[in-house]
Order: structure tokens, then C-alpha cells, then sequence
């Protein structure tokens, strides 16, 4: 038969069989449909299908026993359920809700009368009351199993409940689980109060901390008796935040009269816009180099959006003083051209910087007892030159009046100090305002005594004539019949003062500027020694004075001289050599034969404590004996002295005075130029040479050679007095141009 349902059945009411609550009255009514049940005696009475003696007997027709319904005991009310479930698995043998399986024993006497049903069907019909027979066993099937084991048998064992998991292990498991909890939560704690700890402070601090920038004060530039010829000065830069002006018209209006800026420029300035990063710019130059008072007076304005800050400006005192030399800087402090250039790295020094915790907005001020670091500024180290700035604008003075009476373009004068190679004057024409170099050409600002690239002309005899007294192919007596021309190559070289084949001494041939004269010393003293002594006279390459830029010039190799080169090379041609390289080598033969590199820097001044450290010595090596230097001079004396000769303009009163004339041609791109290169290198005293001076002009109309040796003779007479350099005392000798 098949299983049970643990839920006793309904009536065909909807009701529980077997339920004590009557079907339809309250306390102490009679009830219908259900009869009351009593107690385990009633359970006793249950049929084998659950229902009650009582009921069968109703479901069958027949009335009860006694006539009248039992009342329905408080208990049975309180059940709320079946109240006979537990009597019934008493009887079933204690398993709760369990399926009776197998056949069952024959119902003990006692019992024979309940017999239990099969729940009522519900009829096609819809009549649910009538009463239905019992359901028969089908035949053949054996009698059911006795509610109660028979007498004498051993009651079957109750069925073990199913063992649960052990609860210990589960708490193991959960106790493990919050304490690995626990310690991960700790350690992480430990990491960020311990080791952590720094960078979680210094991400904090560094919202609340400002910097400020501390300038480096950048280095001076000095002559050589302290004066100043370019320093730095303490001034303001005004800058605008465009998120934060409110009204640019008005602004820009208001600082147009301080700045000297027009208010459409500044208000363009303000303008708001947006970086490459895509943030807004808070950030815009208004002006730089503005002077304290006039940015106390911005302050005082009140401006919303506009700032003060502290700047350098960089001030030239002599505007055009040695600017060729020094150059300029940007505003950034930066050098740009020039010395402060080349010196940008000693004289720009290195910035402090100032950071401190402070408050916002209003509060916009240090915190006291918050972080505070300072790192002092480092001062750039200032420079002294060798330049004296008097002898400067001496230079300079009369170089701009020569060369502008010979309509000249390019015009160069140089002091070199004979012992030490000191440069005490450079001057440079065209020039230009080194504290406006906005308002200059490019090429108003070289310096021509290193960049301009000539051929020297008749200056280069006097190191033909040196190299050959040096190398014993002359003496100082020796004489030559000079012929009017000479032929090498295919170019026919010729005298401007023909000697008509007479024999002309040295200093004659140097007096009258010879040309066949010099090509047939150089012929006995040959290429190969004439190429090494120019080199020992510093032609070819860099004089390395410190002027960045420096042109090294050019020498013609012995392999690549043609025919004509024999008769060019020793007048001064084919050669490539700046106005301080042919200075240098005049300053040899004035030092007794010694070449001393040409500098410009005397000493350098700390910036940190103002100690004062020698300039680099300068490279020297000997070129010519003591007695050939000498003998050199003397002949050089005729040039000055002998009537007719080249540089009678050159003297200089009082003074005994040693020098050469010279006419070249400027090459440009390989082309030559038109005009001529004139100029004038000599020393004085003759006898005892203080100082040189050069001087070249290249006046593109012509002329150049009658204006360099009058601005010698001007430059040379203010050096020697200016020197205190006392008078020769003995007169120039009397030279011989045509010995018999």
C-alpha cells in the first residue's frame, strides 16, 4: 500500500480528522460534522485509517454510543493541530512522521472494532457529503503489522537519527579565520603607523607647504681697476594671473603709465589661456627688470590678479663699452653672446630656495613652529678683466672717427701689454648698446678682432723677415739688387717704390713695403720653413683669448701652393689670419722674441667669499733669439722714420716707434670683396716695447691704409701717456735704403 502522508486527512469540510474543534459552535455548544475527542483512550479508538470508532460509525450510518457528542476539553482546544499525532506515534513504535511499510499483524481483540478508512473521493456530481464505503484490502494479501509487537517479542529498535557534523571543528575553522583577520588588519596598522608613516606625513605636508625661489645674485664684469662694466642689480617682475583678473581693460589701464607698456599690449598679456597640459595658465610676464620704487607704487594699487616678485637686471653703465666683448643675457639671467656667454656657467651662480608650512587665503602667511627649510642662495662669481676701460673708450672713440672718415664698414684696434699678453683694449666698430641688444643687428655685435678673417697684407713681412733671421738665410746688414718686377707663376709681382735693380738694405725694403724684395727671402728660405714659422707666430689657429666664436684662420699648405703662391704666401696673401692673431705676433717681436697668448681674464672673484683666484697663464714659446727680436724692431724703426716710407703717419711724438703698413683684401664666402683692408701693427718704445697696437680698417671705397695708421699713432700716444711710459731718450738710427 502506498505510504501515509505525515498530515492527517481532511473531511470532505476542509476540516483535520481527528481534530477536537468542533465545526461550527463556540464553548458549551454541541457540536456537529466532528465528534469530541477525549484523551489517549480516544486515540486508542482511532481506525486503522484514522478515524475515529465514533466516526466510522457516523461515515456508516449507524449513531453513536451514548447518543450526544462529547464536549471538546480545554486541552484539546489549546492543540491547535491533531492533538492525537504524538499517541499515534507512540503506537506507531516513536518515529515521528514515519511511513508505515510492510503488512501489517492482525489487530489485537481489544482493538478488533476501529477500523481505518480510505478518505472519502469527492464525486463526479459535487456531492462531497455522502457517505462512502471502506476501502477493502485486495485478496491474497497477508494480515498488518500489530501496532504493538506481540507478546513475548522483543520490540524493534528505533531508527538512529542522522549523526550531525561536529560543531568544535566548524569554531576551529571560524576562530582560525577572525584571527587571521585580526592580523592582517594589525600588520597593516603597524606599516602605516611605522614605516609608512613618513610618506602619509609628507603627502599631508606637502599641501600646506610654499616655496619660494632665492635668486643667485649673477656675477659683475670688471676692468681691470675694479670699475664695473656689467653687474646686476636687485629689481621686480610684475605678473599676472588671468583666472583671476576680473576686468583686463581696467587693469591694463591702470599699469600702462608705471610700465611704460601700452594697456592694449598688457590687457593682450591677460588674456586667459590654456597650456599644452590643458590647464588654464595662472601664470604671464608683464614686465621684468622693473625698478623697486615703481613696483611699491604697483603694490600699493591693489590690483586683483596682479603680482610683484623679486628679479635681476642686468646694467651695462657704458652702453657700448667693451659690448663687442661682454654681450648680454636674457632676462632669465642667461648669457647669450660674449663673455657672458662663454662665463655663463661661473657667473650665473646656482638659486636658493625657501620652503615653509603656511596657511590659506587670509592665512596666507608662515605657520610658527610648522616646517621650515631654507637653502641659501649661491652668488655667481664676478670676472676681471684686462681691459682698462678708459683705454676702452679711447679705442673705440677714435676708431669710430677714422673709420667713418673713410667710410669704412668694418673697423678693429687692439692694446696688447708686451710682457704679459694682457688684452687692454679691444675695440670692435660697428658696435651697439649691450643693455638694448633688441635694437641692434646681429652683426653689429661681433667681435671683428676675432671674427673678422683677412688677408694681412704687407704686416705678414715682418715674420717672413723674422724666420729668415732666424734661420740665418739674412743678417740685419744684408743688402739685395731689387728689380722693379718679379714673375711666379703666372702673376707678376711688383714694387710701389721701384728700386730699379739698386741693392736696398732691410730696413729700406721694410720702409718702401717691397714685395720683390721679400719673395726673393722667402725664395732662399722655402716654403716648408716659412709655413712652420707662421704657425710658431700663432697664425692658423685660435689665439684661445675667450672670446666664444674665435676664428682660427687658415695657412696654405706647402703641397697645395701653385706658381703664383711662391710670390703671394710671403707678402702677406693667400693667408687667412684675424687683426689679434697678426697683434700676437707683433707682441713676439716686441717681447724679445717670445709669443704670449693673448688673454682677457686678469682674476676671478668668488662669489661665496671673495677670494680672488689668478686668471689661466697664458701659453708662451720662443719664436726668435733675443738678438733677432732686436734686430727686427730696429728695422721695423725705418718704417716710421726713413722719408717716403709707408708709416710716417704712425709716429708718434716723443717716442721711438716700430711698426708696418699693410694693405689686404677681405674674402667673403670665398669672394673677394671690394675695397681694401688697410692697417697699421707697431710697438713702442722701439727700444724698449710697453705696448702694441693694431689697427684695421676695411673701407669697401678704398683708403683704409690712410686712416689706420693716423688712428695708431692716436691710440699709442694715449696709452704711453696715459701709462705714465716716459719718452725714448735716444733718437731713432739713421737707416740706409740703398747702401752703396
Amino acid at each position: 500500500m502506498p505510504p501515509r502522508a505525515e498530515e492527517p486527512r481532511r473531511d470532505p469540510t476542509g476540516s483535520r480528522r481527528g481534530s477536537s474543534r468542533a465545526t461550527g459552535g463556540g464553548r458549551g455548544e454541541p457540536r456537529t460534522g466532528e465528534p469530541g475527542v477525549q484523551g489517549i483512550s480516544d486515540a486508542r479508538a482511532y481506525t486503522p485509517r484514522g478515524r475515529t470508532v465514533r466516526e466510522e460509525r457516523q461515515a456508516a450510518g449507524r449513531p453513536t454510543a451514548g447518543g450526544a457528542e462529547q464536549r471538546r476539553t480545554p486541552r484539546a482546544a489549546r492543540a491547535g493541530g491533531d492533538p492525537f499525532r504524538p499517541a499515534l506515534q507512540v503506537l506507531d513504535g516513536g518515529r515521528a512522521g514515519g511511513v508505515r511499510t510492510g503488512r501489517r499483524e492482525p489487530v489485537p481483540a481489544a482493538r478488533a472494532a476501529v477500523v481505518r478508512t480510505v478518505p472519502t473521493r469527492a464525486r463526479p456530481d459535487g456531492d462531497d457529503d455522502a457517505p462512502r464505503p471502506p476501502r477493502r484490502r485486495p485478496a491474497g494479501r497477508g494480515p498488518r503489522r500489530p501496532a504493538r509487537p506481540a507478546a513475548g517479542r522483543s520490540p524493534r529498535k528505533p531508527r538512529k537519527p542522522p549523526r550531525l557534523a561536529d560543531p568544535r571543528r566548524r569554531l576551529r575553522l571560524g576562530t582560525l579565520l577572525v584571527l587571521a583577520l585580526f592580523a592582517t588588519i594589525g600588520v597593516r596598522l603597524v606599516f602605516l603607523q611605522a614605516v609608512d608613516t613618513p610618506a602619509y606625513a609628507g603627502g599631508g605636508l606637502a599641501n600646506r607647504l610654499t616655496r619660494v625661489d632665492l635668486p643667485a645674485p649673477r656675477g659683475a664684469i670688471y676692468d681691470r681697476t675694479g670699475a664695473p662694466l656689467a653687474n646686476s642689480v636687485e629689481a621686480r617682475y610684475v605678473f599676472a594671473d588671468p583666472t583671476r583678473v576680473k576686468d583686463r581693460t581696467a587693469t591694463a589701464q591702470a599699469l600702462s603709465p608705471l610700465l611704460g607698456l601700452p594697456a592694449s599690449e598688457l590687457a593682450e598679456r591677460m588674456k586667459p589661456r590654456t597650456l599644452e597640459n590643458g590647464n588654464a595658465s595662472q601664470f604671464e610676464y608683464l614686465a621684468r627688470g622693473v625698478d623697486i620704487p615703481t613696483a611699491k607704487k604697483i603694490v600699493a594699487l591693489d590690483l586683483y590678479g596682479i603680482g610683484v616678485h623679486r628679479d635681476e637686471r642686468r646694467e651695462v653703465p657704458g652702453g657700448d663699452l667693451a659690448a663687442n666683448l661682454i654681450g648680454f643675457t636674457s632676462q632669465d639671467m642667461v648669457g647669450l653672446e660674449g663673455l657672458e656667454a662663454r662665463y655663463d656657467d661661473l657667473l650665473r651662480g646656482e638659486n636658493g630656495r625657501r620652503v615653509y608650512e603656511a596657511g590659506q587665503g587670509k592665512l596666507d602667511a608662515p605657520i610658527p613652529g610648522g616646517y621650515s627649510s631654507t637653502t641659501p642662495a649661491k652668488p655667481g662669481s664676478s670676472l676681471t678683466l684686462t681691459i682698462e676701460r678708459d683705454l676702452q673708450f679711447k679705442a673705440q672713440q677714435v676708431l669710430k672717427t677714422q673709420v667713418a672718415r673713410a667710410q669704412g664698414s668694418v673697423g678693429v684696434a687692439i692694446v696688447l701689454d708686451v710682457p704679459t699678453g694682457e688684452v687692454l683694449a679691444q675695440a670692435s666698430h660697428p658696435t651697439y648698446n649691450a643693455a638694448k641688444p633688441q635694437e641692434s643687428e646681429p652683426t653689429d655685435r661681433e667681435d671683428a678682432a676675432t671674427s673678422f678673417v683677412v688677408d694681412p697684407g704687407s704686416i705678414h713681412k715682418a715674420i717672413t723677415f723674422g724666420a729668415a733671421l732666424q734661420e740665418g738665410v739674412i743678417t740685419p746688414d744684408t743688402a739685395l739688387p731689387i728689380p722693379d718686377t718679379i714673375v711666379r707663376g703666372d702673376t707678376t709681382f711688383r714694387d710701389t717704390h721701384p728700386a730699379n735693380g739698386r741693392r736696398m738694405s732691410l730696413p729700406g725694403m721694410l720702409a718702401y713695403s717691397s714685395n720683390v724684395g721679400t719673395i726673393e727671402i722667402a725664395d732662399k728660405l722655402g716654403p716648408d720653413r716659412l709655413i712652420d714659422y707662421q704657425k710658431r707666430f700663432g697664425l692658423g689657429q685660435p689665439t684661445g683669448e675667450g672670446i666664444p666664436g674665435e676664428a682660427s684662420g687658415r695657412l696654405l699648405p706647402a703641397r697645395s701652393w701653385s706658381g703664383s703662391s711662391y710670390g703671394s704666401v710671403p707678402i702677406g696673401h693667400s693667408v687667412d689670419a684675424t687683426p689679434l692673431q697678426m697683434a700676437a705676433a707683433y707682441a713676439a717681436i716686441a717681447n724679445n722674441g717670445t709669443y704670449v697668448q693673448p688673454h682677457l681674464i686678469k682674476e676671478v672673484i668668488s662669489g661665496k667669499d671673495g677670494s680672488r683666484t689668478p686668471g689661466k697663464a697664458p701659453v708662451t714659446r720662443s719664436v726668435l733669439s733675443p738678438a733677432n727680436a732686436a734686430a727686427l724692431r730696429t728695422m721695423l724703426e725705418a718704417v716710421t722714420t726713413v722719408d717716403g716710407a709707408t708709416g710716417l703717419a704712425a709716429a708718434v711724438p716723443g717716442y721711438r716707434v716700430a711698426g708696418k703698413t699693410g694693405t689686404g683684401i677681405r674674402y667673403v664666402d670665398g669672394k673677394q670683396q671690394p675695397g681694401e683692408v688697410g692697417s697699421f701693427i707697431g710697438m713702442a718704445p722701439a727700444d724698449n716695447p710697453r705696448f702694441v697696437v693694431a689697427v684695421f680698417v676695411w673701407s669697401p671705397g678704398g683708403g683704409g691704409g690712410a686712416v689706420a695708421a693716423p688712428a695708431f699713432r692716436d691710440i699709442m700716444g694715449f696709452t704711453l701717456s696715459r701709462n705714465r711710459v716716459p719718452p725714448s731718450g735716444a733718437p731713432a738710427p739713421k737707416f740706409e735704403v740703398f747702401p752703396r
